[in-house]
């Protein structure tokens, strides 16, 4: 898959995730982020309570409500410190401060193949277009 040419904050999970760098997304059969309604994604996408506490708040994202970070929220938080070393809260922040644009665009410039231009995987640190293996994610945090 090669490099985007516009960002799509569609991609922008309600959670803070950044779908467009999610391994789901990158795969064979990508999946079409969060907010879509599609079937080709994991199943605990389809079935986030997340997503759903967002949808009955009617809001459109975690940084937006007056409890953020919820209980919820940190407990996937903490998930994803501890499983890929980043901070789904502070990508949430970043957006309500800067805005979405602006955390994907620092995402478009961290996560870009300095070989071919595809993007890196946050999860695994595979490169999308050439294969190479970065020290991101899981590989980051098996060091």
């Amino acid at each position: 898959m090669s490099e985007p040419t516009k960002l799509n904050t569609a991609l922008f999970a309600p959670c803070g995730m950044n779908c467009m760098v999610c391994y789901k997304h990158l795969g064979k059969r990508p999946c079409p982020g969060c907010l879509s309604e599609k079937q080709n994604k994991p199943e605990h996408c389809r079935t986030c309570k997340i997503k759903e506490c967002t949808q009955a708040k009617g809001i459109g994202h975690c940084f937006a409500c007056g409890d953020f970070p919820c209980g919820q929220m940190k407990a996937l938080d903490k998930s994803y410190r501890t499983r890929y070393g980043v901070c789904l809260v502070e990508f949430s922040r970043i957006a309500a401060e800067q805005g979405i644009e602006a955390l994907l665009s620092a995402h478009h410039k961290q996560y870009g193949c300095p070989d071919c231009g595809g993007i890196i995987s946050l999860h695994d640190g595979d490169c999308s277009g050439c294969g190479k293996e970065f020290p991101l994610g899981r590989r980051r945090m098996q060091k």
